[in-house]
């Protein structure tokens, strides 16, 4: 009875679920309005409003300031540029480690060729590769033992003289 109490009805846990994607999603536009409150106080502080002056010399000087500021974001865009794939490529080599210590290699599939030697030492070592290999000469020689029994089985002779004797029996069963 215990397990029975404890057990939710599907009607409880869809009231669950749809509170909890209500404030999941209360939270997802919570954060959603950080973030823009964070953008646009960074572009408030990095531009400020701009304000054309109308003389020819404060305009040369307006540009000239805002070429000093476009040379500094660049050189900080490049450091972090540099970093980032400094970071990603010392990532890479850690992850090759890792695979190299844990041993654990995908081997792929091969397939079956159905190939002789010759041709599979010719494929391997190219045109240098002139001896041809003759497997079954290398083969140890093994000489069978041959049983009296089977000799006797062979040796049942011609086989027109064992028809004749046994037709002979025959005739004594006739009889």
């Amino acid at each position: 009875m215990a397990a029975d109490e404890k057990r939710l009805s599907a009607r409880r846990k869809h009231t669950l679920k749809s509170c909890m994607l209500v404030v999941a999603n209360t939270l997802l536009e919570a954060e959603a309005n950080v973030k823009t409150g964070e953008r646009e106080k960074f572009l408030e502080d990095k531009c400020p409003p701009l304000e054309l002056p109308y003389s020819k010399d404060e305009l040369l000087e307006l540009c000239k300031k805002l070429h000093e500021q476009l040379d500094i974001s660049e050189e900080e865009r490049y450091s972090i540029e540099f970093k980032l794939n400094l970071v990603l490529n010392e990532v890479r080599d850690l992850n090759i480690k890792i695979v190299d210590l844990r041993g654990k290699f995908k081997r792929p599939r091969l397939k079956k060729v159905r190939m002789s030697a010759d041709a599979m030492l010719k494929a391997l070592l190219g045109s240098k590769h002139t001896v041809n290999m003759d497997l079954r000469a290398n083969l140890k020689q093994v000489k069978k033992e041959v049983k009296e029994e089977d000799k006797q089985l062979r040796d049942v002779g011609d086989w027109r003289k064992n028809i004749e004797d046994k037709s002979d029996r025959k005739k004594m069963f006739d009889s």
